[in-house]
């Protein structure tokens, strides 16, 4: 089997899910909300006056996410997750490696070449991207979700960015933020549902 296939294959592993149960579900909405502050933090780099307190809000309301996955986390009785399987950990640090080396590569290609303020939007792009083999991988379609619609702040940071004074990271933070706050606060208010 090819190496691209064995990544995305889950037959053996994946719970094909909207959204992650039990245990996973906490832990996926700590993560998104913990992403979500960082994205919302990265906004604050060259923000209008008028962004400064929504970014700022934006951050409290992702780290009340993240607390809430963190404590349905540890409530939880279940100790599954999809890592309790050691092909979906092998295929996740390889998705992971990938993504780091090619959000690295990128980012520093930019910053050599004078254009350290699209840094933001290409990290973006990465992030977004490599949500799709890893919703695959994982079995949650909701990263598939999160995936496109990072992938859309990402163009939308370079549209806007090239069209007006904005920074960048300005959109790229704020919408990036956005994502994964409303996917955080879907994913501990959604039910696991099989297709």
């Amino acid at each position: 089997m090819p190496a691209a296939e064995q990544l995305t294959d889950t037959r053996g592993t994946a719970r094909d899910h909207v959204f992650p149960a039990g245990r996973e579900r906490g832990i996926y909405a700590a993560v998104e909300g913990g992403f979500g502050a960082s994205w919302f933090g990265w906004g604050q780099a060259a923000p209008p006056s008028w962004m400064v307190v929504p970014l700022a809000v934006g951050s409290v309301l992702c780290a009340l996410v993240a607390v809430a996955g963190i404590a349905l986390t540890v409530r939880s009785r279940s100790r599954w997750t999809g890592f309790s399987d050691r092909t979906v950990r092998r295929r996740f640090g390889i998705i992971v490696d990938v993504e780091f080396i090619a959000a690295g590569i990128g980012a520093a290609a930019l910053a050599a070449a004078g254009r350290a303020p699209w840094i933001p939007a290409w990290v973006c792009l990465v992030v977004g991207v490599h949500f799709f083999p890893l919703s695959r991988a994982l079995g949650n379609r909701s990263l598939a979700r999160a995936g496109a619609l990072l992938t859309g702040v990402a163009a939308a940071a370079l549209i806007v960015g090239m069209a007006t004074r904005v920074a960048p990271s300005t959109v790229t933070g704020a919408g990036a933020g956005l994502c994964c706050l409303a996917v955080g606060m879907a994913t501990l208010a959604g039910r696991r549902e099989r297709s």
